[in-house]
């Protein structure tokens, strides 16, 4: 049974977050500190992303904005090693949050109102973690050290950014890294395939050295600050019978506190995020020794039903199928999700002075994953 959760589990989890909460892609889950023993492996993750807006009639007619979402994959990497039968510890590579937004031009089937705008984000992360279960109860607590590395760029375009005079504004992020830390507590009773487990990750403030520039305009180099979003995550899972088992999960992440104020903008934020949390109820199965399954579905409430140009959407449902083909010490995990995102308004300005400029249209996501695993 436990054998079967570690696999399907951490597949359902990585493939999911195709269009989450904020910027959200894998869910900072721990799945390799619950694997036994000493253990090594690598996932892959690939997200298709579809989603367009109908703007409004802002003046020259409504229009579509045609597809903005960019495709992207992300890999992970991890290393447990168990020190003695209760005091373990793990290393792991991930990119946990990211953006890949771009508005192409009327020429290519754009909207006039948004053409030229976009936001990259790409986010690297180190986690050093270590357990202690306590002798004979089942109760343990984790905790360690998260650095991330961060860098992004944005640009606004469009006749909804000349009307405010910053049409062709560009931002560029340099890379920076900043720790956090984490801390958690768990619960495993092995004989029925049951564990719990809570864990709380701070937030991490960067300040990055910026580059802004506005057509006909000298910005200087500036820093901004900016805070990315501490987060609960809550696991579990419990047998129901020899070869079955439920899990699930649950994800808060703090989006309020994220914010990108750049200076030249004059303390308005590009980015206006509700807090996210985040369902996930699934099923796994044995059929032999060797092939296992699972299925799950996710739920995500939509917020405030108003996002940004360069976050149009808010909540979403979705569903995960996983395969886990084990042999000996090898463990090989598949899986496929599809999101479908909620209706939503898309807005610019901050809450309270917010002008709505269209509502999502085409709005949906794909996700495939990989991931090998190996116990020694």
């Amino acid at each position: 049974m436990k054998y079967v959760y570690s696999g399907a589990a951490a597949l359902l989890i990585s493939t999911a977050p195709a269009l989450a909460g904020g910027i959200d892609r894998s869910g900072q889950f721990l799945g390799p500190l619950w694997e036994p023993g000493d253990y090594a492996e690598f996932s892959w993750t690939l997200a298709k992303p579809t989603l367009s807006t109908n703007t409004l009639n802002l003046g020259a007619g409504p229009s579509n904005t045609g597809d903005v979402a960019g495709t992207y994959n992300s890999v992970g990497l991890a290393y447990k090693k168990q020190f003695n039968e209760n005091f373990s510890g793990a290393v792991m590579f991930g990119q946990p949050f990211g953006s890949d937004i771009s508005y192409p031009g009327a020429a290519d089937g754009g909207s006039l109102y948004l053409q030229g705008t976009g936001a990259e984000i790409d986010t690297q992360e180190v986690v050093g973690v270590v357990r202690y279960v306590f002798p004979q109860s089942g109760f343990g607590v984790h905790g360690g050290i998260r650095a991330l590395s961060t860098t992004a760029k944005a640009d606004l375009g469009g006749a909804i950014w000349d009307a405010r005079g910053i049409d062709g504004y560009h931002l560029d992020i340099d890379r920076e890294t900043d720790f956090g830390w984490l801390a958690g507590v768990s619960w495993e009773k092995p004989e029925i395939a049951a564990r719990i487990a809570l864990t709380f990750n701070s937030s991490i403030t960067h300040d990055f050295d910026t580059i802004q520039s506005i057509p006909g305009m000298q910005v200087p180099e500036d820093i901004t600050e900016v805070k990315m979003p501490k987060s609960v995550n809550l696991e579990f899972q419990t047998g129901i019978s020899p070869t079955m088992l439920v899990l699930g999960s649950i994800r808060w992440v703090d989006w309020s506190e994220f914010k990108v104020r750049p200076s030249v903008l004059g303390g308005t934020s590009l980015t206006h995020f509700e807090d996210s949390t985040t369902y996930t109820l699934g099923v796994a199965k044995k059929f032999t020794d060797q092939w296992s399954g699972a299925v799950s579905f996710q739920y995500e409430g939509g917020g405030d039903g108003v996002g940004t140009p360069l976050s149009p959407y808010e909540g979403r449902k979705g569903i995960t199928l996983a395969a886990i083909y084990t042999q000996d010490n090898l463990k090989i995990t598949t899986g496929i999700s599809y999101v479908r995102l909620s209706q939503s308004d898309v807005g610019i300005g901050d809450p309270g002075e917010r002008l709505v400029v269209g509502e999502t249209d085409d709005r949906k996501g794909w996700g495939v994953g990989v991931k090998v695993g190996y116990s020694f």
